[in-house]
């Protein structure tokens, strides 16, 4: 098994070059695009749900898109920041997972916003993940409707939520609202060694 294909302690090898979760231990491949990144233990989650969306899940690589920029804006302030995956099929995004380590309740309000500014329409399902658990939500009421990385839909499953979707239109009013909230909890409250975060 390679270093990339669990997410293990720092101590099982490689050098770090960091602190914390973003020890740097070499470099990995992703799966999704072949790309080689700086294999950290965030990265190597992420590769996680990768495999899991693709292996389990029955996604075709091409339905996803990993690390989407988004601009977000609290007044005068500006940060790009990089929601980890976005599904989509039939040309429309029908979900969003977001990564992050420690407690999954407090990014629920993060993905929720997220799933309201990547697009100009209400995404139906976001996702927030810290790659051994999960909170699956509906976009368009914020409620939770599963728990765990089994719950995660599969492709058919996402499929069949997006037939009965409303898609709704996210207007301007709201979608500043959205991006102070996750400027708020992404930038603000972000890891100062955070590079997934650019401060403009």
């Amino acid at each position: 098994m390679s270093s990339a294909d669990s997410p293990e302690s720092p101590e099982s090898g490689g050098h770090p070059e960091s602190g914390g979760h973003h020890l740097i231990l070499g470099e990995l491949t992703d799966h999704l695009t072949g790309k080689t990144l700086a294999d950290t233990l965030d990265e190597r989650y992420r590769q996680k749900i990768a495999r899991l969306l693709t292996e389990e899940k029955g996604y075709d690589r091409e339905m996803i898109r990993p690390r989407i920029e988004l601009m977000v804006r609290a007044g005068e302030n500006r940060a790009r920041l990089k929601i980890d995956f976005g599904v989509r099929m039939d040309r429309r995004t029908g979900m969003i997972l977001l990564f992050g380590p420690g407690s999954l309740v407090t990014r629920r309000r993060s993905v929720l916003a997220a799933s309201r500014l990547i697009e100009p329409y209400q995404i139906p399902v976001a996702v927030i993940t810290n790659g051994e658990d999960a909170e699956i939500l509906d976009g368009e009421t914020g409620k939770r409707i599963g728990s765990g990385l089994n719950a995660i839909p599969a492709a058919s499953e996402l499929n069949r939520q997006m037939e009965s979707a409303a898609f709704s239109p996210i207007s301007s009013q709201r979608a500043a609202i959205e991006s102070r909230i996750l400027y708020a909890y992404e930038v603000d409250g972000a890891c100062p060694c955070d590079d997934t975060i650019c401060r403009l």
